[in-house]
């Protein structure tokens, strides 16, 4: 159901059930239906999917496309969807931009459960070069299916989940596909991500390699007071399409209904 009632907000899907809602914000690249293997496992909860701006059905909404942006048009569609008792799950991009979101201190934030995220803080291997580099990895339909079967993932993925990385990694404003890698990937966000006082809950890919489980461990969990951490096995980057029954059971158990 898609529950968008303004056209200067992103494009949401609202699955009403028992809360807390979880909310899920999804990695560069990807969109809502990023999420569906999971939210499919959680049945009779209350769920919310963002298309950020710039992104799927959100591509032709006007910049800027920064995390701040996205963090705000967060808190705008959960006040557009009536939502205030929620949990945060953000993936890689969608992490970084939970992170903002969280350390706003909403009133009713239960919890946030950041999934390969971008680290708080930029790992040294995230250079100049780096992201030029990175900035072209969805120019074209090769260079996706590159990056997609030999960085994002560690599986080999049904057909259907391939075809539709592919369309959602390319379906996006130019300047919101760029606004990443050149500029949110490397924007240092820990005096942020300090002052998150909700339980955090951070989940690896055992072969991630876009964020892997050292990152995290350096640059993420040290700004997060007391932060549970757990490693999901034989998974690359794309944990919420190579591992959704894992991935919905760790967030059911950190994150039960009420």
């Amino acid at each position: 159901m898609n529950g968008t009632r303004h056209l200067s907000l992103p494009a949401y899907d609202h699955r009403p059930g028992t809360g807390p809602t979880l909310v899920f914000l999804h990695y560069w690249g990807g969109s809502a239906r990023t999420w569906d293997p999971v939210v499919d496992r959680l049945p009779g909860r209350d769920t919310l999917a963002v298309d950020f701006r710039g992104w799927s059905r959100s591509r032709t909404l006007p910049g800027p496309y920064t995390l701040r942006q996205l963090a705000d048009d967060t808190a705008a569609v959960l006040a557009d969807a009536g939502i205030d008792d929620h949990v945060l799950v953000g993936h890689s991009m969608g992490g970084k931009v939970a992170q903002l979101v969280a350390a706003t201190r909403p009133a009713r934030l239960r919890g946030v459960v950041l999934v390969g995220s971008g680290p708080a803080r930029p790992p040294a291997e995230i250079t100049v070069e780096y992201r030029e580099f990175l900035s072209h990895a969805y120019d074209t339909e090769e260079s996706v299916a590159a990056a997609r079967d030999t960085v994002l993932t560690a599986t080999d993925l049904p057909a259907q989940a391939k075809a539709q990385i592919a369309a959602d990694s390319r379906a996006a404003a130019e300047a919101a596909r760029t606004q990443w890698p050149l500029h949110g990937i490397a924007e240092d966000i820990t005096e942020h991500t300090r002052t998150i006082s909700a339980p955090t809950l951070v989940i690896a890919g055992e072969h991630d390699r876009v964020e892997p489980t050292d990152v995290l461990r350096r640059n993420l969990l040290p700004y997060l007071s007391g932060a549970q951490f757990t490693v999901i096995a034989n998974t690359g980057h794309l944990i919420p399409l190579e591992a959704p029954g894992e991935l919905a059971d760790a967030i059911t158990a950190f994150a039960p209904t009420s």
